[in-house]
């Protein structure tokens, strides 16, 4: 099992350059095989989980060819079979896009019931809610969810219990190429939904609104051939903005979209970092003493979801108590228990999070629990005294591309080891 052994208390320094954003590129790597026709897709993120998407989208029949790390061509004409093979989606909560995708072009699918990181229960049924008022048979045999519309989709005006980015991308996707109009209300407004929806305009869609709670679907018959460029992704952005807020760094982030990370900015200038704004980057600075603030967790515009460990640990060594409150998924506090054994104070009740500020965290073994939460604890590893060994890095793997080689750029002393052997030598060379 790969590990990430960190020597911690160096400042991040100097410039970062984020890649394409991995839960964009799920739902465009699903919508590019709803047309017969050969599609170019760029910046990528090389991440276990497009990786895995990419194998299981081979797995049905489409062709797909790797022109390099970031640039992947498919063409959906040979797929020969809708039904997804079990092995990837235990994987890849995501796979289930790949139902949307295959109701709309061939109006029927059968994806097993989805795994991915264990964050707290996230319901598929207002995705299968959406593809019923479509007018799609679904029904849940032997584990998987078969839908068919043998009389094809038509348009729809569908409601959203809740917000929910899975559902809003997957509906979309089969309203694409349903007969007539179709209205979502309550839709999710994240930057990937409108790089989903942007993707299948340039694909001969026709989707208004999308970055709105009301999103317009005209179906259509066919798609066609693009080529296009994934969008930043916000979350690793917001995951070195913390890292150099945390460590007292000072880091340029290169290839985002400012815009996006608004609220991310707000809550690092209110505990007191300073952030530069550019065109195309920005610029966190940490020099003063880290204060207390609450925090959250919204759709977007709203603070992200995915964002909240990596607060919670600079919160860890600011000044005063924080408060951060979870309203999305009910399991994301687990990796409370291994920044506590860092040396941070926090209690945990319910969906809140407790956080005492302490002057400093020092190195342990500590565990991934999950993506966002393993990134948060290599942070915690940065910013510490000592040795931070962090287990169970595949988590780490399946959204962060060349993570410690982007950190060891920006100074970090951080390697990936597979062995006791590699950690006594990391040990040995850092005296």
């Amino acid at each position: 099992m790969e590990q990430y052994i960190i020597k911690g208390g160096n400042p991040l320094v100097g410039e970062v350059e984020i890649g394409g954003a991995k839960n964009a590129a799920l739902g465009i790597l699903a919508a590019a095989i709803m047309t017969d026709d050969t599609v170019r897709i760029e910046n990528l993120p090389d991440v276990n989980d497009i990786n895995v998407l990419l194998e299981a989208i081979e797995g049905i029949g489409a062709r797909v060819e790797r022109l390099d790390r970031h640039t992947v061509k498919i063409n959906g004409s040979t797929i020969g079979d809708i039904s997804v093979d079990y092995e990837y989606i235990k994987k890849i909560r995501a796979s289930y896009y790949l139902l949307g995708a295959l109701l709309g072009k061939y109006k029927k699918a059968e994806v097993p019931l989805p795994g991915g990181c264990n964050i707290g229960s996230r319901p598929i049924d207002l995705h299968l809610k959406g593809f019923r008022a479509l007018g799609a048979t679904v029904e849940i045999k032997h584990g998987a969810i078969v839908a068919t519309a043998s009389g094809g989709l038509h348009g729809s005006h569908i409601f959203m219990d809740t917000v929910s980015v899975g559902a809003t991308i997957n509906i979309m996707m089969a309203a694409s190429m349903a007969k007539g109009h179709t209205i979502i209300e309550n839709a999710a407004r994240e930057p990937h939904v409108v790089d989903t929806a942007n993707f299948l305009n340039s694909m001969g869609a026709e989707i208004k609104g999308a970055g709105t709670d009301v999103i317009r679907i005209r179906g259509v018959e066919t798609l066609h051939a693009t080529d296009y460029s994934i969008v930043p992704d916000m979350i690793e952005a917001g995951t070195y903005m913390f890292a150099a807020a945390a460590t007292k760094g000072d880091v340029l982030i290169k290839n985002v979209i400012p815009k996006h990370l608004e609220a991310i900015t707000a809550k690092l200038e209110e505990i007191g970092c300073e952030v530069e704004e550019f065109d195309d980057a920005v610029r966190v600075i940490s020099s003063k003493k880290l204060r207390r603030t609450h925090v959250k967790t919204l759709p977007y515009p709203g603070y992200p979801t995915d964002m909240q460990p990596q607060i919670a640990v600079t919160l860890a060594l600011a000044a005063g108590t924080s408060i951060v409150t979870e309203s999305i998924f009910e399991n994301r506090f687990k990796y409370a228990d291994e920044l506590t054994r860092m040396g941070a104070t926090i209690k945990v009740e319910g969906n809140t999070a407790i956080i005492d500020g302490v002057t400093g965290l020092t190195g342990a073994r500590v565990s991934a629990p999950d993506l966002r939460a393993g990134a948060a604890l290599v942070i915690a590893g940065l910013a510490a005294e000592g040795v931070t060994i962090v287990d169970d890095i595949v988590y780490i793997q399946r959204g962060y591309e060349d993570f410690e080689g982007k950190l060891r750029a920006l100074g970090a002393e951080i390697e990936r080891v597979s062995s006791e052997k590699e950690i006594q030598k990391f040990r040995l060379r850092i005296g």
